[in-house]
């Protein structure tokens, strides 16, 4: 059956834009970059070259025409093992951020991409 997580596809207005975001604002590594046609491409990062699952960053303009019903933004939650040192190197790298969420059961807070989907970073102990 399953045995992990193999990519997560985010749905992203512009591609090249998508990718500097994570690459130079994330700290992410580009996996893989493969020409699918005229002006689309299969990008995969990921948050270190050991790391096996990546995010696909897919061309929403293509899987509108692909399969309307399909483009949606998942639900994604990141860990990191200092939650407050992520806080500070997202803000210093442009990244939009809220306000840290301290509950019983893990500090997190929320962050936006280059598109304004949300995603929710986690320490984790």
């Amino acid at each position: 059956m399953i045995n992990k997580f193999g990519k997560i596809t985010v749905y992203v207005n512009d591609q090249q834009e998508a990718k500097d975001f994570w690459l130079n604002k994330m700290n992410f590594v580009l996996k893989f970059e493969q020409a699918m046609g005229p002006n689309i491409s299969w990008i995969e990062v990921g948050p270190s070259e050991d790391e096996f699952t990546t995010l696909v960053l897919y061309s929403k303009a293509a899987m509108e025409k692909q399969n309307p019903s399909k483009v949606a933004h998942p639900s994604i939650l990141f860990s990191t093992t200092d939650v407050e040192a992520s806080y500070e190197k997202m803000k210093q790298n442009g990244v939009e951020v809220e306000n840290m969420l301290r509950m019983p059961f893990g500090t997190m807070f929320t962050f936006k991409d280059q598109d304004g989907n949300e995603y929710i970073l986690r320490e984790d102990k």
